[in-house]
């Protein structure tokens, strides 16, 4: 797919986080958490065969088993545990299409931190009403991800809480890390892992990982092709902005982030595009083979083995089904993929 993308101004770039950091933040969120598990699914194996990528084996991470149904929660756990009174009595302003507020939402509820969220107009109603039943006062703006994060921005500045975004936190990089630290104890044996990318913290976190413990380990990045940012932004080794039209609500973001930038260019090995049809019939794939929902952005690493098989064939996979907050006409959509 042909997209049109454009630079943005170069950041400041906050310093990773360390394997240090990542081992902190497993002891400070341990029992808070759930140990996801990392299961085979032989239809997976057999629908990856069958789209050319012969002799894959698939190890699922099933971050869709979550609290909160994603991933995201480990690293809200770990920011806002280390929060002092003066800052959880100021709280939190964030920004996003779901996961990430309602990460945000369950950690301020546990650390009694003020939580405010920006979505988008016509979120996925299942995430609003997630947010909301956790507490977080909610704010519909614009509609897009970006028009989101502006005006969370100007909350943040007239009210002094503190800004969180979904990408440029070291703190919630190394948090969300736990997720790959678990991934390699489970399955130490895997040659590739794919991970989808929004913001990117997902993907950077492994990096971080895999290059501490699993040197040989290659890392493969997946974004959704009808919003490139992260991707092009890779490709292009600096930031840049792009089109933001997927279905898959975890994907939609229209530019790339400084920090997890530059921990991809450095670690990351490839970086596939998927289109929005192949993300709903790896749904399907989750659903009929495996017997677990995974919402579109949870999908989307699937979508990368069945739709990039030369790249998987023969390897021992490890596969991040990042999210199950799927809505009903998701799920529809996905039926009939």
């Amino acid at each position: 797919m042909m997209t049109t993308t454009t630079p943005q101004p170069a950041p400041e770039v906050p310093a990773p986080p360390t394997m240090r950091d990542v081992l902190a933040a497993a002891r400070r969120i341990e029992g808070l958490v759930v140990r996801t598990p990392a299961l085979a699914h032989p239809e997976l194996d057999r629908a990856a065969a069958e789209a050319g990528a012969a002799g894959a084996s698939l190890v699922v991470k099933h971050e869709n088993l979550q609290h909160t149904g994603a991933f995201k929660v480990r690293g809200a756990l770990n920011l806002l545990l280390g929060f002092d009174d003066d800052e959880r009595r100021r709280g939190i302003v964030a920004y996003s299409t779901g996961n990430h507020a309602q990460a945000l939402a369950h950690a301020a509820r546990r650390t009694g931190t003020g939580c405010t969220i920006v979505m988008p107009e016509r979120p996925n109603p299942l995430k609003e009403r997630a947010v909301r039943d956790l507490g977080a006062d909610v704010v519909l703006h614009g509609a897009t991800f970006d028009d989101a994060r502006a005006r969370a921005g100007e909350v943040a500045a007239g009210t002094g809480a503190r800004l969180v975004g979904a990408a440029n936190e070291p703190v919630l990089v190394a948090g969300v890390a736990t997720a790959t630290l678990e991934l390699l104890e489970q399955a130490p044996d895997l040659e590739v892992l794919v991970v989808p990318v929004g913001g990117g913290s997902g993907a950077a976190a492994a990096c971080l990982v895999a290059s501490a413990l699993a040197p040989g380990l290659r890392v493969v990045a997946v974004q959704a092709a009808a919003s490139p940012a992260a991707h092009d932004s890779w490709r292009a080794g600096e930031l840049r902005t792009a089109a933001n039209a997927t279905r898959a609500e975890g994907l939609a973001v229209g530019c790339g982030f400084a920090l997890t930038q530059a921990v991809l260019r450095e670690r990351l090995a490839d970086f596939l595009l998927v289109d929005d049809d192949a993300i709903a019939a790896a749904q399907r794939h989750y659903l009929t083979g495996a017997r677990t929902v995974a919402e579109g952005a949870g999908a989307a690493a699937l979508a990368a083995v069945l739709s990039h098989p030369a790249a998987f064939a023969g390897r021992r996979v490890g596969v991040v089904c990042s999210g199950g907050n799927a809505s009903e006409t998701e799920l529809r959509r996905a039926l009939a993929a």
